[in-house]
This record gives structure tokens, sequence and C-alpha cells, in this order.
């Protein structure tokens, strides 16, 4: 049985945090957002250390350490979406509350038209 393309993504996203933070979420979900966007949201990825800065009240601190390395491993994140999708992914944003423990990682997708257009002959 073959996942589906959303559940292919939450999987591919949950091994990416675990080898970049030495930890995957203990919940992850990943919604269409209309016709060209994909959401993946990602609960419970924090490190012992990373949960020890929120007490302190780092949370500028961690907040910039987690988004420098979500977007030194951006190509790795778009890759599975652009695989589960069949579409190029135009735009990446990640966010995240350090409070909550929760990150959001969002994918602006080619529009359908415009791919099959510049789509090369089979």
């Amino acid at each position: 049985m073959h996942d589906s393309p959303l559940q292919a993504i939450s999987n591919a996203m949950a091994q990416i945090y675990k080898t970049q933070f030495g930890r995957g979420p203990t919940k992850v979900k990943t919604y269409f957002a209309g016709p060209d966007a994909v959401v993946c949201i990602l609960e419970d990825t924090q490190t012992p250390a990373e949960k020890r800065l929120v007490e302190l009240r780092e949370d500028q601190r961690l907040r910039d350490v987690r988004l420098f390395f979500q977007y030194a491993t951006e190509d790795d994140l778009r890759a599975p979406v652009e695989q589960a999708t069949g579409r190029r992914v135009r735009a990446f944003i990640s966010g995240i509350d350090v409070r909550a423990d929760a990150s959001a990682e969002v994918f602006l997708l080619e529009d359908g038209a415009t791919a099959a257009r510049e789509a090369p002959p089979a």
C-alpha cells in the first residue's frame, strides 16, 4: 500500500527534522491549503537543550537558530513536496512558535497550468 501524497510529505518532513535536529516531531500533519499551497504542521520537535532555552526565555535565540537551519536545508524540505505533488515549489516559508513547540512549513506550488506548459515533451 502506498502513502497518500500528504502522508508521504508528512513522513519525509518528520525524517528531515529527525536528521536535522536530532529528534523528530511527535505529531505531524500536512494539508493542501487551496490548489497551490501545502502546509505541514510539526509539533513537539524541540530537543532538551532547546526546551532549556525556552525556560531561560531565550525565544528569539532559539527562533533564529531553528530558522537558520530550516533555510539551510530548504532544498531537502522542498524535494519531497515536489516529488509527492509533481509540481515545482515556487516559494518556501518556515515559521516556529517556540513557546508552543510548533512549526509550520509552507510550500507555494507553481501553477499547475504553468507547469504543464513548461514541461519538456515526453
